[in-house]
């Protein structure tokens, strides 16, 4: 029917074009008031005198009688035409002959007429017809996600098993809605999915669109703001609209914090655009009109900025974290991101998973595309444990600048100041097992020194953080010690450290002389989304204590390092060296180099 009435539409506006250009043909041009005649009845007026001027334009002739009569005719092949119009005294004229053939006329007559009709029809027909047409800007830009376009389930999702089964009961409802009522159970109108980036919360979300045979709206939260009041709001009611109509159906809203955020603190009152969206979305979700069978998914890595009002129960009823994968989840996302990958047989998945703390789902992904892009750069037949190391240095470390130019005093710089780190790392108990050291040039980075975890830490203790400033100190410690200066390198290392002491006595209650208190309200701007200032709440007094605080602790790790490093100067000296020559060591490699160096010290001389 739309179809219809649209074809219509078009006929009609072809019609009033057609119109339209006639109309302008008839009062646009001119009539012709030129007298034709036939050519011997011209011959005829010419001998008898009554000629007054003629033009010649070919094989047309046109001119005017002496009792002022304009004629026209058509001339014959007579070659004595010209001497007869002398004879009479005729004004004579003559032009050539258009060369343009008869179709180029018309295009430059009727050409710019159609044009304009054309464009009038265009402009028409897009304000009449409604999706994403002009005028139409209120129309929410949800995409209806089929389920044969949808080739995600949760065979594809890893690492979250929690999180599933969560979203996994709202799927069971919209399937089987008798299987809850039978016992009054409501399932909850919203789902607030919640979690660092990476972590999987779209991928799930797509699961749930592979795995729901119902239909499935997705839309970002900035699809809602406009520039313009009210078109928010207008979109909300729409996409709505749109899920009534399809119910049930789920609803799912990517980034909501982009339109969720607190009211009362925007720049234009209660009255600014964003603020709008959010108060129609709060109606729609939990108003005087039921949405029964609209389940609302939701996805956000700023759950602290969004409206208490939209979090309470009633509108987003539950919030499902989507944490970070453990071990046992690293390892399941890399079985799935391997599936259609050749890897050769010596490659253990779970050694790459235990070796990759702190990973999220995308950044195990990632890993896993880098390996088989170097590979097949070394058109090898299948993905090595080699390619997976190399591409792990390169997600955690950057990429090898080894094209960079570095002079030798540099190079010997950085070696001890890597060396200086490695060696702390190494002969401190309760530090995190040293992986790998290099002086090659990696990122913003002239050298590096690598440690990862063996389990995974949810928390950290007083003593753990006090080896790690030790560790972060090591590389100055050792430029001092080995070659008695200072130099900029050890920038990234000083200001990690002061950050980490800052926080361990203003945030973590870690200073005996403070006590178990927290110093300093953080002050976030909702527009920002981050932590732009701190506030003062302490007197001067104990911003003094705090300063004095922190650089005794970290004075404190510094001589630490130090002294660390002057009882085993010859290790650190030995180590130096080495790096020069290999450029880069992983931990078993180091381990042999301190064995050697001290079964050396025990040799009598």
């Amino acid at each position: 029917m739309n179809s219809l009435n649209a074809y219509r539409g078009l006929f009609i506006w072809l019609i009033i074009g057609v119109m339209m250009i006639l109309l302008f043909n008839l009062l646009g041009t001119p009539q012709k008031s030129d007298q034709e005649i036939i050519f011997s009845e011209f011959m005829t007026k010419l001998e008898a005198g009554q000629v007054e001027d003629v033009m010649i334009k070919g094989d047309v002739i046109t001119g005017q009688m002496k009792d002022g009569k304009k004629f026209k005719t058509f001339a014959a092949d007579f070659p004595d035409l010209v001497t007869t119009l002398r004879t009479q005294n005729v004004r004579i004229t003559v032009k050539p002959e258009d060369q343009n053939p008869w179709y180029w006329n018309l295009f430059f007559s009727w050409g710019p007429i159609l044009f304009l009709v054309a464009i009038w029809i265009f402009f028409m027909r897009q304000m009449q017809t409604g999706g994403n047409k002009a005028l139409s800007f209120g129309k929410a830009k949800a995409r209806l996600v089929s389920e044969k376009s949808v080739k995600i389930t949760f065979a594809d999702v890893a690492g979250i098993d929690e999180a599933k089964a969560e979203v996994q009961e709202i799927i069971d409802f919209l399937k089987d809605p008798q299987k809850f009522q039978k016992l009054g159970g409501k399932i909850p109108k919203g789902v607030l999915l919640i979690g660092a980036p990476g972590t999987g919360k779209t991928l799930l979300a797509r699961a749930i669109a592979g795995e729901a045979s119902v239909p499935f709206f997705s839309i970002s939260g900035s699809d809602f703001v406009e520039m313009f009041v009210g078109v928010g709001a207008s979109r909300v009611r729409d996409l709505f609209d749109q899920a009534k109509k399809s119910a049930p159906c789920i609803i799912f809203i990517d980034e909501i914090d982009a339109v969720g955020r607190h009211r009362g603190a925007g720049l234009g009152g209660g009255h600014d655009e964003r603020e709008q969206t959010l108060n129609q979305l709060l109606v729609e979700m939990d108003g005087f009109e039921a949405n029964q069978g609209v389940i609302i998914i939701a996805a956000t890595n700023r759950p602290d900025v969004l409206a208490p009002a939209l979090l309470r129960p009633g509108r987003f009823d539950r919030q499902v974290i989507v944490p970070q994968p453990d071990v046992k989840g690293r390892l399941d996302i890399l079985k799935v991101h391997t599936r259609n990958i050749p890897v050769d047989e010596q490659v253990k998945l779970d050694e790459i998973a235990r070796g990759t703390p702190g990973f999220s789902g995308a950044d195990l992904e990632n890993l896993v595309n880098e390996a088989a892009l170097l590979a097949a750069r070394k058109t090898k037949t299948k993905v090595e444990k080699t390619d997976f190391e190399a591409a792990k240095d390169k997600v955690l470390m950057g990429v090898e600048r080894k094209s960079m130019i570095i002079s030798d005093t540099e190079k010997k710089n950085t070696a001890y100041h890597e060396a200086g780190h490695a060696l702390v790392a190494k002969l401190t108990p309760g530090t995190d097992p040293l992986h790998k050291v290099s002086i090659i040039p990696r990122g913003r980075a002239l050298g590096i020194t690598q440690q990862l975890p063996i389990d995974d830490r949810y928390t950290y203790p007083s003593g753990y953080l006090m080896n790690a400033l030790a560790v972060l100190m090591g590389g100055r410690a050792a430029e001092e010690i080995a070659l008695n200066h200072l130099t900029t390198g050890a920038g990234n290392d000083l200001e990690r450290a002061s950050d980490l002491a800052r926080k361990m006595v203003t945030e973590w209650g870690m200073s005996e002389k403070l006590g178990p208190i927290t110093y300093g309200k953080k002050e976030e701007q909702i527009f920002l989304g981050r932590e732009i200032a701190q506030h003062k709440d302490y007197s001067e007094k104990t911003a003094i204590d705090i300063d004095e605080e922190v650089k005794r602790i970290v004075i404190e790790s510094y001589n630490a390092a130090k002294n660390l490093l002057l009882a085993n100067k010859d290790i650190l000296d030995t180590l130096a060296k080495t790096l020069l020559e290999k450029e880069t060591m992983d931990g078993s490699e180091i381990d042999i180099l301190i064995q050697e160096v001290e079964s050396q010290r025990t040799v009598p001389v």
